[in-house]
């Protein structure tokens, strides 16, 4: 009966721990590196303008965040998509407060330096290539991206998911492992 117990208290520790040790693998992204992101698309700002709307992990210690979009919020904040460029975090939205002159949107023009060709939910065709095997899929677009970017794609059916590189707006590439 004492090995019985022994061996339940071990399983609930296990059970304990198994959370904590999950939770360790994620990284709280933090306003100071969505600006340097942001100020590295060419808008200057500080971390203090930033405000995250969401608690924002990656599951790398130091991402390395894109500005995908950029637009008016308000009287003076703007509403900033980011993502992280190799799929380390989910795409997320922050809050940019400006003071009283808002930038025009020429002004951040040059910072989502990449044109979105393909958006989340539009459809495409994935075209997978080997030696000897050329397959055309219909997808739909889990994430958006611009030509040379690489995003998440899955079947109409939803049933698999890719990845695969923007092509042009209509074509995806990827390979056959």
């Amino acid at each position: 009966m004492k090995r019985y117990r022994y061996i339940s208290a071990l399983i609930g520790l296990a059970a304990a721990a198994l959370p904590a040790m999950a939770a360790t693998a994620r990284v709280a992204i933090d306003p100071a590196q969505v600006a340097g992101a942001i100020s590295n698309a060419g808008i200057k700002i500080s971390p203090e303008q930033v405000t995250l709307l969401a608690d924002v992990v990656s599951n790398k210690a130091d991402p390395t965040l894109v500005v995908e979009s950029m637009e008016r919020w308000g009287d003076n904040r703007m509403k900033v998509r980011m993502n992280c460029a190799n799929a380390e975090c989910l795409p997320f939205f922050v809050a940019v407060q400006w003071g009283q002159n808002v930038p025009t949107p020429a002004a951040f023009a040059g910072a989502a330096s990449k044109q979105i060709v393909l958006h989340a939910g539009s459809t495409a065709t994935l075209i997978l290539d080997n030696d000897h095997v050329h397959i055309k899929l219909p997808v739909i677009c889990l994430e958006s991206g611009a030509i040379g970017q690489t995003i998440r794609v899955a079947s109409k059916d939803h049933k698999l998911t890719f990845s695969a590189q923007v092509g042009d707006p209509a074509a995806l590439k990827g390979t056959i492992q």
